[in-house]
């Protein structure tokens, strides 16, 4: 270790050592207390891909999408080529950062372990965002090079446009994209894994953010597979045998951990359908032999429609986070089904769930019990733990931890070694933590985490619109939707018509899913004293309207 306690980079790019919170507002990063060592050198794709293939397991099924079936020696090879790629022909050294934009799609798999094997470090991206979205991991991260969808590159050509950095975008996805023309490069079969420190920086993930600014969480080799030691392998239990599906997005780390990371670590199959709702879900249970899910408590409720003459019997392990899992959802699952739900809670912050229940345990309409490496406690606005039975802040702590890339909101996030989650919940006398609320102005719908201060922002480059102010409502479908209370300029009148208008402008200008699903024209927000808006009074106007 050297003398600021980090191991010896193996990065020719600094940047992201650089720009780590520094080291005082860390949380305590637990790994010797959570039973985890890993060398002081680690490529984590070493350990879970190369790693398969050097012990004669080269042979399993590793993705499949609909008729295609990668091996994990043919996931290595892409990888192996894609690597060469970056470092050959685009000039990645490593620590440089490289957005991803893709659905969930083998080649985003490849890109995303290429990436990191390189010793570059991933920003994944969602399909759906728009241009300034896109600008503004491009422009927090300093990126350079992007590899994007063949089909998704008009967005991102627009962020490039208020990006000028962003050097380079190369489309991946057909035969004749410009990624596949360079893999094909006689030699570029083998490549050896970047010496990194089990400290380096792989991943940049961004949160959805509650100010409407997005946050850049920072996470190491040794995070990966932490993840996949704590929660894969003393929650989950799945085998190597395990078909994994899910829907969320791999640019989460719900989905990353889940549809890539677990099974890689166990050397089981990622199924991998590119639209996973709740009929596509089904679809690759029933045709694949999918084992486990990964998904929201929306797809369990719409898939609960949708059984009817399908078989599901491969399935036995359903994961649920996301949002809340309301009780009635859990009992409607398994009075069908005959299974359990795994409730969960996890963050971008600390990369995946960290409270939750083995099956064993399960206590139905709680979240769970910490994930065994984790701990967890409830504390009041000081930092003191409250009596079981209060409610309070979630506090955790554990071998992963919140560290922003260059963002004051750290020493917010972090309190005495502790993460402060943004979620209110209450404890009980055997130790099951209850969810209560999110602590903050965050939108949880159908899984998506939405920022009510963005969808305000773009709301507001309408003509149409003065004022606007956008809450989560109640709704029994998708635990909440985007509900915006608009003042509209003098001189015009709210209509249906009207509202169909303002909901189209935000699909346009932001992604999709973040629309206000109601609108309701008023005459004034509430207001403070001081002019700011009141988002608890247009909550309680919400919550009495359903």
């Amino acid at each position: 270790m050297t003398a600021t306690g980090f191991a010896r980079s193996g990065h020719e790019d600094s940047f992201a050592r650089d720009n780590l919170p520094p080291r005082e507002s860390w949380p305590d990063l637990r790994l010797e207390e959570a039973g985890l060592a890993y060398p002081e050198r680690l490529n984590c794709v070493a350990e879970l891909l190369d790693r398969h293939i050097a012990e004669d397991r080269g042979g399993r099924t590793a993705v499949i999408a609909n008729d295609l079936h990668w091996s994990y020696a043919d996931l290595a090879d892409k990888v192996n080529r894609i690597a060469n790629v970056l470092t050959r022909d685009l000039g990645m050294v490593s620590g440089n950062r490289v957005l991803l934009r893709a659905g969930n799609t083998p080649m985003m798999v490849a890109a995303y372990l290429a990436v990191i094997k390189a010793g570059g470090v991933a920003v994944a991206t969602m399909p759906m965002l728009r241009a300034g979205e896109l600008a503004y991991p491009l422009r927090k991260a300093r990126i350079a090079l992007a590899f994007c969808d063949h089909r998704l590159t008009v967005e991102l050509e627009n962020a490039r446009a208020q990006v000028p950095e962003l050097a380079r975008i190369v489309a991946f996805g057909s035969a004749d994209s410009e990624l596949e023309t360079l893999m094909a490069q006689p030699g570029y079969a083998r490549f050896e894994a970047a010496d990194t420190a089990r400290d380096d920086v792989c991943l940049i993930a961004f949160t959805s953010g509650t100010t409407g600014e997005p946050k850049g969480t920072m996470h190491f080799h040794q995070d990966m597979l932490a993840i996949c030691d704590c929660y894969g392998a003393r929650v989950l239990k799945a085998s190597p045998d395990d078909r994994f599906t899910g829907s969320p997005p791999l640019a989460f780390t719900f989905g990353l951990g889940g549809l890539v990371l677990f099974p890689m670590r166990i050397g089981a199959a990622m199924v991998l359908p590119e639209k996973a709702g709740p009929a596509e879900l089904i679809e690759a249970v029933e045709r694949h032999k999918v084992s486990v899910v990964f998904t929201a408590p929306t797809a369990y409720r719409a898939m609960l429609d949708k059984l009817d003459g399908r078989d599901i019997a491969s399935l036995r392990i359903c994961v649920s986070a996301g949002e809340a899992l309301p009780k009635a959802t859990f009992d409607a699952w398994q009075a069908r089904t005959g299974m359990a739900l795994l409730d969960g809670i996890g963050a971008t912050e600390m990369l995946h769930i960290f409270i939750g229940a083995p099956r064993e345990a399960i206590r139905p309409g709680a979240t769970g019990i910490p994930v065994p490496g984790y701990e967890a406690k409830i504390v009041d606005a000081d930092g003191k733990v409250v009596p079981d039975g209060t409610p309070g802040r979630l506090a955790v702590r554990g071998p992963t931890g919140c560290r922003y890339l260059a963002d004051e909101r750290q020493t917010r996030y972090v309190l005495n070694g502790w993460n402060i989650t943004g979620d209110t919940y209450l404890r009980d006398a055997d130790g099951y933590f209850w969810y209560q609320a999110r602590s903050d102005d965050m939108i949880v719908s159908a899984g998506y985490n939405i920022a009510g201060p963005e969808v305000e922002a773009c709301l507001l480059t309408h003509e149409a619109v003065a004022e606007c102010g956008v809450v989560g409502a109640p709704c029994p479908e998708r635990g909440q939707i985007v509900k915006a209370y608009v003042v509209l300029r003098a001189g015009l009148t709210g209509d249906a018509a009207l509202a169909k208008v303002l909901q189209e402008h935000v699909k346009a200008g932001i992604a999709p899913y973040k629309y206000p699903r109601a609108i309701a024209f008023v005459e004034a927000l509430p207001k403070t004293a001081t002019g700011k808006l009141q988002r608890f009074a247009l909550r309680q106007m919400a919550q009495g309207e359903t």
